[in-house]
């Protein structure tokens, strides 16, 4: 197949590019490569794809502009499309948030208007764990009332599945939402958690923890985020009139893809120093704008439907990306 893959610079989008084209696809990659986090991580991780040969093509585009979107995929054949590109971060929200407009508005709206012209044959796209807000039922079913975000970033996600659940509606266009829970690993984003807790402890930096600690998180590792993915890529919902994951009757499932274990972060902490051999400096704070205390997912939905089963502890997953940081920054 040759399946369009948005967000191929980024950390999820780089590892399903990468797993398509192990199995033999090809792969249109499409990654404005926007400075939000710095460049040369993207670009390198787009260099590691450059051993596929022809059958890995990369346009730097913004998809959130039509015209140059159209132009990127001219003359292409698109038989899938896995849309992971967005402008991430739930803090960044707080300060930029016409920057979510723009790519996670618009940028889904095209993509949705691209899937309808070329007919594809699915439309898998990145939801989030946030949509969730602050629900205190744990774990988060895909069944939830997900109308109260407590951020920008998380109400933009929303509003795609909304988007796309109209789409499939008016448009019989197959798709499948995806709410990624916390994911780590290998090529991970230097916004989030465990690296910016891996950089300051081998730095000998204080980390911060915020809420004082009291967090939890279904931490779930890249490899298993990835086959999720294709999982869902490979199995289109059916458009039969049947009610599906999410509630839907249109041709359109969401699913949770999690590890299905919430961890408290002082574990997770704990597990990190014995990877990196450095005890950690806590520095606790208080809970920041736009954060919740605990996500926990249910992926009893994706399980039954598509035998989701993830396999990759904490205890397996931190020291493999410790493991690569140290090589990435020549540490080793």
């Amino acid at each position: 197949m040759r399946i369009l893959v948005t967000g191929a610079a980024g950390f999820i989008g780089y590892h399903v590019a990468r797993t398509l084209l192990e199995r033999g696809d090809s792969v249109l990659g499409l990654d404005n490569l926007n400075d939000y986090y710095v460049v040369q991580l993207k670009q390198d991780r787009i260099a590691a794809l450059a051993p596929f040969g022809e059958r890995f093509r990369f346009v730097e585009t913004d998809f959130g502009d039509h015209a140059a979107l159209d132009a990127a995929v001219a003359g292409e054949t698109i038989d899938a499309i896995i849309h992971l590109g967005a402008q991430a971060g739930v803090r960044y929200s707080l300060t930029n948030p016409r920057a979510y407009a723009h790519s996670n508005l618009v940028g889904h709206l095209n993509m949705l208007e691209l899937g309808r012209q070329r007919q594809v044959g699915h439309l898998v796209y990145a939801s989030s764990s946030s949509v969730y807000g602050g629900n205190v039922s744990l774990p988060f079913r895909v069944e939830d009332r997900v109308d109260h975000p407590v951020s920008l970033y998380a109400a933009t996600k929303r509003a795609d599945e909304l988007m796309s659940e109209t789409y499939s509606h008016l448009y019989r266009l197959p798709q499948t939402g995806l709410r990624f829970f916390t994911v780590y690993g290998p090529w991970g984003r230097p916004d989030m958690a465990m690296w910016i807790f891996t950089s300051k402890i081998l730095a000998g930096k204080p980390i911060p923890v915020f809420n004082h600690g009291e967090m939890k998180r279904d931490f779930t590792y890249i490899d298993d985020i990835v086959a999720g993915v294709i999982a869902a890529l490979d199995n289109p919902p059916p458009d039969d009139g049947a009610a599906k994951a999410g509630g839907s009757v249109a041709p359109h499932r969401l699913y949770n893809i999690g590890n299905s274990r919430s961890e408290q972060l002082g574990h997770v902490i704990d597990v990190l120093e014995a990877a990196c051999g450095i005890k950690a400096i806590r520095d606790y704070q208080p809970i920041q704008p736009g954060d919740v205390t605990a996500t926990y997912a249910d992926i009893s939905a994706i399980h039954d439907d598509l035998g989701y089963a993830p396999t990759t502890t904490v205890e397996v997953g931190v020291p493999n990306f410790v493991d690569w940081y140290r090589t990435y920054h020549g540490l080793a």
